[in-house]
């Protein structure tokens, strides 16, 4: 933790100003991260979250009849 320490004592001697910039340059560092990659969604987490689903839900709808 040599480095962590170095870091603080040094940051605590500069003045507000500078450690905004710093503090914009840790932010902007942690930008260029890669991104940790998401778990695939899983089908069955969420169940009974659906409470009413009309018995016509796959009918076509009458305003789309011309198209069909």
């Amino acid at each position: 933790m040599l480095v962590d320490e170095q870091i603080q004592k040094e940051l605590a001697q500069l003045p507000q100003n500078l450690k905004i910039e710093v503090l914009d340059f840790v932010l902007f560092l942690q930008s260029k991260q890669p991104k940790k990659a998401k778990k695939p969604r899983q089908a069955g987490t969420m169940p009974n979250l659906v409470k009413y689903m009309a018995d016509d839900f796959d009918a076509p709808l009458d305003d789309l009849k011309e198209y069909m």
